[in-house]
């Protein structure tokens, strides 16, 4: 199963709406994670919102990145 992303979009509440290469669509909740390093770094709106797909993951300035098997794992299907 390819757990590649292809594409995302942030949500207001600071969560991510996920559409994977397998055709899943699910949210992740980056809430959690927003207190940690080093997302820490992104826990503002200005900088979360500038997410985007690359690599086949979830990317942020900074080199921020997250794993698309985490995405998957501790996502929800919409």
């Amino acid at each position: 199963m390819s757990l590649d992303i292809v594409n995302v979009k942030t949500t207001p509440d600071f969560q991510l709406d996920l559409d994977f290469k397998n055709g899943e669509h699910r949210r992740f909740d980056m809430r959690p994670l927003l207190t940690m390093r080093p997302w820490d770094r992104i826990a503002s709106e200005h900088l979360f919102h500038r997410a985007k797909v690359a690599y086949g993951t979830v990317i942020w300035p900074g080199e921020i990145d997250i794993a698309p098997e985490t995405l998957y794992d501790d996502s929800v299907p919409l």
